[in-house]
């Protein structure tokens, strides 16, 4: 069932004490820095009671982002947003550059993760050092984790990495090298939380390069590795034969160190699953779903819900549920609705109303086996001008325009049988030019029995003489945090939370996370002025 919204309409001019006092949320915010130039934050890495840590990068060369950032700079701050201590990180191995992987938190430990491409060997190397968290200094020793055959400095490969539920286990992940029609091998490597190896296997995949596709692996509390891929059942990356789907969603299961292999394949026969996504839960099942359509690949329909018992290899509490159609059109005039309406009483599937361009950005577990999806509207649009000619006529001049569209936030609650049991939806229109989407999207936190949401919305859309069901777009300017929450029973609050001008930067949502029970750490910036924040819900 569908939820309406109340939005809460407040005047522009407000102060900003009482837009915090409405929506019962306070903003503090740290001291403002001047960023290091070219220079920006990358992630929020770790925090405790008495702070946190940030990832600040510089890029050395726009042209070949392969290369990676030429500086990394690790940063703590205290517990109110100010900087304590700043250092770079080296990245030197004897008067070479090795190439930043990844900065993360295993154990409660800090691990700084780098890459070395040794040309004459052709091999890329992987090392691991431990981070001091007061020093911010990193281990002397570099522990060697694994390494890929490489063919020369411009085919390297890549390292990827996964931690478990319960942080207890370490997925390092690489693809080797293959030869043209020939199954793919990957490189799979499971450590504990002190990154002493456990298991490691070079797999080959059941499948030819071009019949599979891997789009997310993850590893669960026993060291138990899954991959999750599309199969091209003719061999063609084609998604439609005859009006119908010719790929299959397969989970691929590597138990028992890597020696055993489970298949799992997942369709729903006439229907396109055009999102799927799948989390270990605590007592090793695995919860998957994702969206499906009736058209094709770029809009959705329904929601499909299914679980995987590893132990007992078999699929079970599979459900496939229509979305609403209220949700699926709203928004729209009354007159196009009605028109829709008889479509599908007509069993007019290809103009049948369906979602556009959502991309599913969380599953969130139900502790009672059901699950949360979250997804928002993406997409780029590009523009092309031409203007200007030569002496013989041919165009000379010639721009490119990529609008950047962050639009509305859908959430689906789904019970353990896979039955909606909610829809929410919120409103949000983010259209910005060739930026990226830098200062586009939102951050999420979940609080007790809410979900809240921040993300930069256009000012007037809460002045009190707003018309109705008009939203104005948020494109870098008039910019204000909007604070959504999503409570237990589906109900969606907007309102104001803090006017940008005031904390005199424009909020990375990208880049803001959650840090405690009832809090969140903010981060925006204008220019080269930045400065974090915090909100105690």
């Amino acid at each position: 069932m569908q939820k309406k919204y109340s939005l809460l309409f407040l005047a522009f001019l407000l102060s900003t004490a009482f837009l915090q006092a409405q929506n019962k949320s306070k903003v503090t915010w740290g001291k403002e820095y001047t960023e290091p130039s070219g220079t920006m934050i990358s992630k929020v890495v770790s925090w405790n009671k008495n702070g946190f840590f940030a990832l600040r990068v510089k890029n050395s060369n726009q042209t070949n982002v392969a290369d990676g950032p030429s500086k990394v700079i690790l940063e703590r701050y205290d517990g109110s947003m100010n900087l304590v201590k700043s250092k770079e990180l080296s990245l030197k191995i004897k008067k070479k550059k090795r190439q930043f992987e990844d900065l993360m938190v295993i154990g409660g430990q800090l691990y700084f993760f780098t890459s070395f491409n040794n040309q004459a060997k052709k091999k890329n190397y992987l090392f691991a050092q431990r981070i001091s968290p007061k020093g911010l200094q990193p281990a002397s020793d570099l522990k060697f984790i694994g390494e890929i055959d490489t063919k020369n400095k411009y085919q390297e490969g890549s390292f990827n990495f996964h931690i478990s539920r319960d942080s207890s286990k370490v997925l390092v992940y690489n693809q080797l090298p293959y030869k043209k029609n020939t199954p793919e091998r990957f490189a799979l490597r499971v450590f504990d939380n002190e990154m002493q190896e456990l298991w490691s296997k070079d797999i080959r995949l059941p499948y030819d390069d071009n019949q599979f596709v891997v789009e997310d692996y993850q590893v669960d509390n026993e060291g138990n590795v899954y991959l999750l891929g599309v199969l091209y059942t003719d061999g063609s990356s084609l998604v439609r034969r005859k009006g119908k789907p010719n790929y299959k969603y397969v989970i691929l299961a590597y138990n028992k160190l890597g020696e055993e292999l489970t298949k799992y394949k997942i369709d729903l026969k006439d229907k396109f699953i055009t999102d799927l996504t799948f989390r270990v839960a605590d007592n090793g099942e695995l919860i998957c779903s994702g969206f499906y359509s009736e058209k094709g690949t770029y809009s959705m329909k329904g929601t499909y819900f299914f679980r995987v018992d590893p132990k007992e290899k078999q699929i079970f509490n599979k459900n496939a549920k229509e979305l609403d159609f209220d949700f699926r059109t709203e928004y729209i005039s009354e007159k196009k609705k009605g028109k829709l309406k008889n479509r599908e009483r007509n069993g007019d599937v290809k103009k049948a109303a369906e979602l556009y361009s959502y991309s599913l950005d969380h599953l969130i577990l139900r502790n009672d086996g059901g699950a949360l999806l979250i997804a928002e509207q993406y997409f780029v649009e590009e523009q092309v001008d031409n203007y200007g000619y030569g002496l013989n006529g041919y165009n000379q001049n010639v721009r490119y325009d990529y609008y950047y569209n962050y639009n509305d936030i859908i959430v689906v609650n789904i019970n353990p049988n896979g039955e909606v049991e909610w829809t929410a939806r919120i409103p949000k229109r983010q259209e910005t030019r060739n930026d990226g989407g830098y200062f586009s999207s939102y951050a999420m936190s979940i609080i007790r029995d809410k979900i809240y949401f921040i993300y930069n919305d256009n000012a007037k859309n809460f002045r009190l003489d707003k018309k109705t069901n008009k939203f104005y777009n948020y494109n870098g300017s008039n910019s204000i945090i909007a604070l959504t929450a999503v409570h237990q029973d589906g109900d969606v609050n907007t309102s104001p939370l803090y006017e940008n001008m005031d904390a005199n930067i424009i909020t990375r949502p990208k880049v803001c996370r959650q840090t405690g029970k009832k809090e969140m750490v903010i981060f925006g910036e204008r220019g080269r002025r930045s400065r974090f924040g915090k909100i105690r819900f």
